[in-house]
């Protein structure tokens, strides 16, 4: 097996290069947008080392791997051997070239996760290759079913394109965001949660309302939230009978409330509330030492290198045995213990 940070990227030992892997889509998302993507034939546009290409020919009759990395279209070769499929045509060159233009022009959709600058600090689709822009430019008298992966930072207002954003979050962690065009796209913005596989999508659902603080407040998946889709989730909670409001958010993190237990695949996380206080260390200390704590996880904005500083502080002298999550929106403290699935 092969990992990540977040994850189990592959369950075979695939064979890459550094950044080949960093770069590669995991096994679980690759199969999800194959099945997303099934059809006839499938060219993927920079295949890198082939994580994709293996699942779309498990789903699909027939995939052009385009690669102009000569060392990476190797590796993607031996890894579709070692995943024992063998409807992939290997084509080494340029994907923006006349002549893999050719080589392709019979595919049903044209897919691409581009490369982008690992030191890149803000997301951008300039700096992609190959770049989506042209992609389309040149392939459009082909088909128009195309999907890219983007960077999933991405500021919004930078994707002004008629097509749907999919931004998809696995076990936790923003993972994705996939643009769909043509008969692909389904709606405006999507948003799906791995491994559940749970989606919403985006519709004229009601805006959330903003309720106190109630016995539980909960942290909606990343893509959720990245796709705008709180109202959403609201209104699928409300078909089952239940009331979720929206109690405080920032740049960083939002908390949903209600008053009884809510089971949803699109929280993140749950919590039970177990106090509420100021932005002072000494009534956070009384609401742990009151609550029989022994860990404190700080859930608010504070520079990385005085986390552990304020930690300690705050665990200092504690005797209790639960763990408990410390969430601060300016000079508001509230204090949960994660609900276990």
């Amino acid at each position: 097996m092969t990992r990540d940070k977040h994850t189990i990227k592959f369950t075979k030992p695939i064979v890459s290069n550094a950044d080949g892997l960093q770069l590669a889509t995991p096994e679980i998302v690759a199969k999800y947008i194959a099945k997303r993507l099934k059809t006839d034939i499938i060219a993927d546009l920079g295949c890198g080392i082939g994580g994709q290409v293996i699942f779309f020919a498990k789903e699909c009759k027939n995939v052009y791997a385009v690669e102009r990395n000569t060392e990476k279209l190797e590796y993607a070769k031996q890894n579709c051997k070692l995943y024992g499929v063998n409807n992939v045509e290997f084509i080494p060159g340029d994907a923006l070239s006349e002549d893999v233009k050719a080589r392709v022009s019979n595919a049903d959709i044209i897919f691409s996760d581009p490369a982008r600058p690992l030191a890149e600090k803000e997301r951008t689709l300039e700096n992609l290759e190959p770049p989506i822009i042209e992609i389309l430019k040149m392939y459009s008298d082909i088909t128009t079913r195309f999907a890219f992966h983007a960077p999933p930072q991405i500021a919004p207002e930078r994707l002004a394109f008629d097509c749907e954003r999919e931004y998809l979050s696995l076990n936790g962690q923003l993972n994705r965001l996939t643009l769909y065009f043509g008969a692909l796209k389904k709606c405006e913005r999507s948003a799906v949660v791995l491994p559940d596989e749970a989606r919403l999508c985006s519709s004229d659902a009601p805006a959330i309302k903003t309720g106190a603080l109630g016995e539980y407040v909960y942290e909606p998946e990343p893509s959720v939230v990245n796709a705008g889709l709180l109202n959403e989730l609201a209104q699928t909670i409300a078909e089952t009978g239940k009331e979720i409001f929206f109690y405080k958010g920032d740049e960083r993190r939002i908390l949903l409330t209600s008053s009884s237990l809510i089971e949803s695949p699109f929280f993140k996380d749950s919590y039970s509330v177990v106090g509420k206080t100021g932005m002072d260390i000494a009534k956070i200390k009384e609401v742990l030492k009151k609550e029989n704590a022994k860990n404190a996880v700080l859930r608010l904005d504070i520079k990385p290198e005085a986390y552990w500083e304020f930690r300690k502080a705050l665990e200092c002298g504690l005797q209790g045995s639960r763990t408990l999550h410390v969430f601060g929106f300016g000079n508001e403290v509230v204090v949960g213990e994660k609900v276990k699935r």
